[in-house]
């Protein structure tokens, strides 16, 4: 028996034990067997135990292995191989821990966003008048509606109901549609900034945007409703024309005026220098199309400040074929002396007096052309005070904020179809009453934002859009003199030519 606590010297089973512990250490366990049928055992188990280990082990990737050879005996891999193992073991637990450092930190970066935006909103505002309740005390002030929102409160109200009926307005838990719709139109009518609007309607300024932004969607939608012709066919002379002596019947074939005017932008500052125009401002150059009841019918909008003209108008009867208001056969719209003078286009004398202000400070109209000249700026001037009652409303053209260039592009689509909606269903709003009463009245508009410049064209002449006004500038000469005289030649021949 083997004492506790009694130092013996080695007898003659110890090598065997020494043999039997070199294998039992080899397979990493504790053996108590002894003799040799009993080693023997225990090196066949060992052998096909360590074939296994070795086989997990080398999954692993890592770690000392040694098993038993044929005989029983055990066998290490070299220092080297073991170190390579390390070093393998130590790079991939490196790479594991930088990729989770990584995510970590991508993670608190966008909960950190997340808070800023839609967490950490600023303080609650404690006004004892709310947004709501200043649009009804606005709404039940006698003129207050018509500056504040730029139209009556009878017809705020007919506007709600449009979005919310047809074009997918909503109100929220904490904001009714109404103050949604005020919200837009402050912020256009007035170019309020986000902080000035929060101080009235008493709400975040990301709350603020995001009202903003989805009337300004709905508004959108009703652009496809709102900004077209009456009458698509043209049949019927507009008043404007018949109850003019001088206009009938020479301009009888008239149906409107086209011309582009500059609205302020704020674009990237990779693409700024195309936007730079002649006013050394940024500017978008939206073309436009009105009829004589100061409406919008085609609107291009968008297009660099540094285009000219007579291209914008190229670019949308190309791109735009579909919904361009084409002028029938016998009509067309008058354009200033930046577009040439091609059927459906009538564009006045180049070289001769033109505007409004060259004939208030000169002698009157004398030979065939100017006198031509003088009629055509009268009947065109409907686009002239068309674009200076949408910008007067409108303040947000002319101090556009910075948005992205797209949600600038639907601000001015947006102003226009409202524009469209006031004349349609309030003939007694106070700006176009103005025009109304003097045809010739053109509200007055800061120089640069002012229509586009009617510099020459670099495109010609039509010869048979020439003849048709000489035609017609040699009869409204004559009419001067001779009280019977009727338009000789055929307009539909001259066109169908």
């Amino acid at each position: 028996m083997r004492g506790h606590g009694v130092v013996r010297g080695p007898g003659p089973g110890d090598s065997a034990r020494r043999g039997e512990t070199r294998v039992a250490r080899g397979r990493g366990v504790t053996s108590t067997g002894s003799g040799a049928g009993a080693l023997a055992r225990q090196g066949r188990r060992g052998k096909e135990e360590d074939g296994g280990r070795a086989i997990v082990s080398g999954r692993m990737g890592g770690g000392r292995r040694s098993g038993p050879d044929r005989y029983g005996s055990s066998e290490s891999h070299s220092d080297d191989d073991c170190e390579t193992d390390d070093e393998e073991w130590r790079r991939k637990a490196m790479q594991l821990m930088c990729s989770v450092q990584n995510s970590i930190f991508c993670t608190a970066l966008l909960l950190s966003k997340y808070y800023l935006t839609y967490i950490d909103k600023n303080e609650a505002r404690t006004s004892a008048q709310s947004g709501y309740g200043w649009l009804m005390e606005t709404l039940s002030t006698p003129g207050a509606s018509h500056k504040m929102f730029r139209m009556d409160a009878s017809l705020f109200y007919s506007l709600h109901d449009l979005p919310v009926s047809t074009y997918g307005l909503q109100s929220s838990i904490h904001m009714n549609s109404m103050e949604s719709l005020a919200i837009f139109l402050v912020i256009c009518g007035h170019g309020w900034s986000n902080s000035a609007t929060q101080n009235i309607f008493k709400h975040s300024g990301e709350t603020i945007s995001r009202k903003f932004e989805e009337v300004l969607n709905c508004v959108v939608g009703m652009c496809e409703d709102y900004i077209s012709p009456i009458d698509p066919n043209f049949s019927t002379i507009h008043p404007r024309i018949t109850g003019d002596r001088r206009m009938m019947p020479f301009f009888k074939d008239c149906i409107g005026a086209i011309d582009g005017t500059h609205i302020a932008a704020v674009p990237p500052s990779h693409d700024l220098i195309r936007y730079i125009g002649r006013s050394g401002k940024a500017t978008q150059n939206v073309l436009a199309v009105v009829d004589f009841d100061l409406r919008f019918t085609y609107a291009s909008i968008g297009q660099p400040g540094s285009m000219h003209d007579t291209s914008v108008l190229f670019h949308a009867l190309k791109h735009d074929e579909s919904v361009f208001p084409h002028p029938p056969l016998e009509k067309y719209y008058t354009v200033d002396a930046g577009f040439p003078n091609r059927p459906g286009y009538l564009a006045p004398y180049k070289g001769e007096r033109y505007h409004v202000p060259d004939w208030r400070r000169g002698p009157a109209p004398s030979g065939e052309q100017e006198h031509f000249n003088f009629l055509h700026s009268r009947i065109r001037n409907a686009v002239e005070r068309t674009f200076g009652v949408w910008k007067m409303k409108w303040h947000i053209l002319l101090k556009m904020p910075s948005y992205p260039m797209d949600k600038q592009k639907m601000i001015v689509a947006a102003t226009m179809c409202l524009h469209n909606y006031i004349r349609e269903n309030h003939e007694e709003d106070k700006d176009f009453h103005r025009c109304d009463r003097n045809p010739n009245y053109v509200p007055t508009i800061p120089v640069r934002y002012r229509n586009s410049s009617d510099t020459l064209t670099p495109y010609s002449n039509d010869r048979t859009m020439d003849r048709f006004r000489d035609d017609i500038a040699k009869a409204i000469f004559l009419s001067r003199h001779t009280v019977a005289f009727q338009v000789a030649p055929c307009t539909a021949a001259l066109f169908e030519s």
